[in-house]
């Protein structure tokens, strides 16, 4: 049993197993989180993915059988949140499931049941005996359904995707960890999960600006209970939403012959002399996803491929279709390459930075075959301009 604060519990799942979720590489696993509420109408906040529903039904068996459970509070219809409403719903099928209006027409379109919805708008208010629910629609962050639930009585936001990291863990809380590990998976969380909608985001902060918070817990990962870890990822999310980088830059290549690399790593010593911080990320070594984190936090994106068959290597690629749907925002980047007898796929390398939103400051940097000194040399060319513009912006 695990008692997060005054009759509220923990009752989720651990995935130490997941490594991978839908293309976001979780190396250190995940978990599922719902929070049982017992108060005179027993509330359970969101469920877990559908192979950790026994996990969940045992844990709330220790605290309360789950025929009593009268409100489980949908904040999101995605799966691994929704997962397991079914199944509980067999032990208690009188209650009622409560989520916003899109989240009804998306948890009847995943399950096709006719549940008890109970459809909730920002502001409403639901009160479960001694204690009150309140209720804020976060459209976009990240579906159009999302929405978050703050119990007033103990100042706690139950913010479901949002502030959330992939980690699995025994511990509960981020100060049982050490929070700049769990900064970091939130970072990468949040550029693989929520980057595209910085806009939606804003709006949410704003509408959260005003609950006092004692704790965050989010629906993925640690709870957030120290007040400068909660003004710190608050603050956080606030400088990621408004595109705000660091003045860092991060290079990132792959290489078939070391040409592209020896390029890489010239580029890498001319930033680094000028005491800019900046990363060297070879696609070979690093999963995509770590990349977007790195990404995320740079104001210069600088990418290197070498050219097969008149295009760019497959790495590259599919960097860049991952890149177009996060469309980060308020970079800029150049081009440079290693190639035989034609240069004309160096094109691809140049559309795919745009595409992805990164605004190109200067023609792209390629040289046949093995670059030599003079020609690495000559990179030092572009620095100036990238040192301009990451302290200028």
């Amino acid at each position: 049993m695990i008692k997060i604060n005054d009759d509220i519990y923990w009752v989720g799942h651990v995935d130490w197993d997941l490594k991978n979720f839908h293309g976001y590489s979780t190396p250190k696993g995940s978990t599922y989180n719902a929070y049982l509420i017992v108060d005179e109408k027993p509330t359970l906040i969101d469920t877990v993915k559908h192979y950790g529903s026994d996990d969940m039904l045992n844990r709330i068996k220790e605290i309360i059988h789950p025929s009593k459970i009268q409100y489980i509070i949908s904040n999101h219809a995605e799966m691994d949140h929704s997962g397991s409403i079914d199944k509980l719903l067999d032990f208690c099928p009188q209650a009622e499931v409560v989520c916003s209006p899109k989240g009804k027409e998306a948890l009847g379109r995943h399950y096709k049941k006719d549940w008890k919805f109970k459809v909730v708008d920002s502001q409403d208010k639901l009160s479960i005996g001694k204690r009150t629910l309140q209720f804020h629609l976060t459209p976009m962050v990240h579906w159009p359904d999302s929405m978050v639930t703050y119990l007033k009585d103990q100042q706690i936001l139950f913010s479901n995707d949002a502030f959330g990291q992939h980690y699995a863990s025994s511990e509960r809380f981020v100060d049982e960890i050490g929070a700049d590990i769990i900064f970091r998976e939130a970072a990468k969380y949040y550029a693989n999960i929520v980057m595209p909608y910085g806009v939606q985001v804003v709006k949410a902060l704003e509408t959260l600006q005003s609950l006092n918070l004692e704790a965050i817990c989010p629906s993925h990962g640690l709870i957030w209970r120290q007040k400068q870890n909660i003004e710190t990822i608050i603050d956080l999310y606030d400088k990621w939403a408004n595109a705000k980088s660091e003045e860092r830059a991060v290079i990132i290549y792959d290489s078939m012959w070391h040409s592209t690399e020896k390029m890489a790593r010239r580029i890498y010593e001319l930033i680094d002399k000028e005491n800019v911080p900046v990363d060297l990320v070879n696609l070979q070594t690093k999963d995509t996803s770590d990349v977007v984190a790195d990404i995320l936090s740079a104001r210069a994106v600088i990418v290197g491929s070498p050219i097969l068959n008149n295009g760019i290597l497959p790495s590259l690629g599919a960097l860049f279709t991952y890149l177009k749907g996060l469309k980060p925002k308020a970079k800029f980047g150049f081009s440079f390459g290693s190639y035989g007898w034609s240069k004309a796929g160096f094109k691809d390398l140049e559309e795919g930075l745009k595409a992805s939103g990164i605004e190109l400051i200067a023609e792209g940097k390629y040289f046949q075959y093995i670059p030599d000194e003079k020609e690495l040399a000559s990179l030092s060319e572009i620095i100036p301009k990238i040192l301009d513009k990451i302290k200028d912006d």
